[in-house]
This record gives structure tokens, C-alpha cells and sequence, in this order.
């Protein structure tokens, strides 16, 4: 790309950049949750996932908000949403995301999730079926991601379980232990590939930190803990699952969550094309024109 072409991509992305506005929204009483917004016309909210924040979905809001109104979410705890006490299990983030579309009068929104958003929704879905909802799109999660001893090999593969008992008791042990920064930073290098720009990473890992570790360490826990594969056939509504090749999540547990929705559509990124767990930020060109198409 020439030195041109360069100065007009960026001058569009600060232009873009300049009109995202953040915003507030109380949910739960008292708790002030924060998010990002731009654009008109059709909405699309995205859930990002566990110890990760709205502003990682900036490619996304950038490059779709000429087109549709996005919305990006900190869940509670997570960026610059306020980070009480207590509420760090799936189900209240659930009821919050419910909170937030009513407050905000949103419906018929395309819903996305990353990663643990991707069970926030589920469980959504669990508790107040479709309401608000016209389309999902589930991006790299299993449906459950602690093995059980009684699992076939298949089954692993299917239900794409990343951690054993053991090692998620170990996992969230050292979130609450004085290294947990470096254990963080080393778990946030198994979700990327190897071409991702220090600079790129290291934004990565400061909005991961945004959320306090003991309560990362928590909320891990209990997200671990979470078995959502029979809410999968119940969904109706029209969805889309994105995988990565080289994601730390296995592709077939994203292919076998496709199987199990009746129509839903399927897009497995390759390594070259970044298909990490972050591939949204590693190539959002392609990442934002699938949304396009399957959002009309």
C-alpha cells in the first residue's frame, strides 16, 4: 500500500474514530456499565469475551458503523464498567446484557459474542429466548470447556473442552497469585498467531488487565463451568458461527456448534488469513464483510 492510499485509510479511520461516542447504561440498581457507540440504521451489539473489553471491537466499529449502529459492550468488571463486588457468573452477565437492550429500547439487534460472550448469549437465550434478537453471530467458544473423564475423544472434539478439572482449579489459582499478570500475558499469547505486531498485542494485554485478576480468576471459574450444549438446537433464529484455524479453541468443536442449528452458517479463517482467537482484530476486512453479508 502506497503512502497515498495509506494517508486516506487513515484519514477515514480517524474520521470514523471521531464519532464514536461512550456512553453509560445502569442495569442490576446501581451498576454502571460502559459502552461504545456509532453509526445508524440497523443495530449490531457485540459482547466481547472474558477480561476483554468494547474497545477491541474498534475494527469493527469503524468499519461497520457507515452502514449499521454499533454497539459495543464492557461487560460488569470488564474496561470502563464499574467492577463491584459481586455478580461474576453467566447468568447475571446475562440479565445485564437483557438490562441493557431494554434500557436502551433495542430490538430486532443482531447479537454478537466473542469468545465467553459467546455464553453470555447462550444463556441469554436460555433465559429469555429470542426477545430483542433477529439474528446471532457466535464467534470461537465451546460449549463447554472443562473435560469430562467419561468424554470420548470425539466428544472432546465436538464440545471443544480446552481445560481439565485440574487445570482450571491451577488456571484461576494463579489469576489470584502475585504473577498473575505473566500468567495472564501467557495465556493471551496462546490466542494469537505469530504474525500479530508487538505493538498490537501489547494493547491486547492492557485491555485484558483493565479487569482486576482475583475477580478474572472468578469469573473463570464459573465460565468454565458452564454446559450450553443443549441450548444450541434450540435456537432458531438466523446465526452464524466463526472459527480460526489456528485459534486456541479446535475449529471442530465451531463446526460441530454449527450442525446443531438448524441452518446456521459457518466461516472457519486460516491461519494466513489470522485465524486466531482474535482473528476480528488479526483481519477485519474479512471479518466485517462477513458481518455485512450475513446482516444485509
Amino acid at each position: 500500500m502506497n503512502q497515498a492510499i495509506k494517508s486516506v485509510a487513515q484519514s477515514r479511520q480517524d474520521t470514523a474514530a471521531t464519532l464514536i461516542q461512550r456512553k453509560t447504561v445502569v442495569v442490576d440498581g446501581n451498576i454502571s456499565l460502559s459502552y461504545l457507540e456509532a453509526g445508524s440504521g440497523k443495530t449490531i451489539v457485540l459482547i466481547p469475551g472474558w477480561s476483554q473489553t468494547a474497545d477491541q471491537f474498534r475494527f469493527q466499529i469503524e468499519g461497520l458503523s457507515a452502514h449499521y449502529r454499533v454497539i459495543a459492550l464492557d461487560l460488569r468488571g470488564h474496561g470502563d464498567s464499574e467492577k463491584p463486588s459481586h455478580g461474576y457468573r453467566i447468568q447475571r452477565l446475562a440479565k445485564d446484557v437483557h438490562e441493557v437492550l431494554t434500557s436502551l429500547n433495542l430490538n430486532d439487534v443482531t447479537l454478537l459474542g466473542h469468545s465467553m460472550g459467546c455464553t453470555v448469549i447462550w444463556c441469554y437465550f436460555d433465559l429469555f429466548g429470542p426477545d430483542r434478537i433477529e439474528k446471532f453471530v457466535f464467534c470461537d467458544q465451546a460449549s463447554f470447556l472443562t473435560s469430562n473423564e467419561h468424554w470420548t475423544e470425539q466428544d472432546i472434539a465436538d464440545y471443544g473442552a480446552i481445560f481439565t478439572r485440574d487445570s482450571v482449579d491451577s488456571t484461576v489459582q494463579a489469576l489470584c497469585a502475585p504473577d498473575a499478570v505473566d500468567v495472564s500475558i501467557g495465556f493471551l499469547k496462546t490466542m494469537v498467531t505469530s504474525r500479530m505486531p508487538a505493538d498490537q498485542f501489547q494493547w491486547i494485554i492492557d485491555s485484558n488487565l483493565k479487569m482486576p485478576r482475583s475477580i478474572s480468576g472468578h469469573l473463570l471459574y464459573n465460565h468454565c463451568h458452564q454446559d450450553w450444549r443443549d441450548v444450541l438446537p434450540r435456537i432458531t433464529k438466523p446465526s452464524l458461527f466463526i472459527g480460526g484455524k489456528a485459534s486456541l479453541v479446535p475449529e471442530s468443536c465451531i463446526r460441530w456448534e454449527a450442525a446443531q442449528v438448524k441452518g446456521a452458517q459457518l466461516e472457519i479463517f486460516s491461519e494466513d488469513e489470522g485465524g486466531s482467537h482474535f482473528m476480528f482484530i488479526e483481519n477485519p476486512e474479512k471479518f466485517n464483510a462477513l458481518l455485512k453479508n450475513f446482516m444485509g
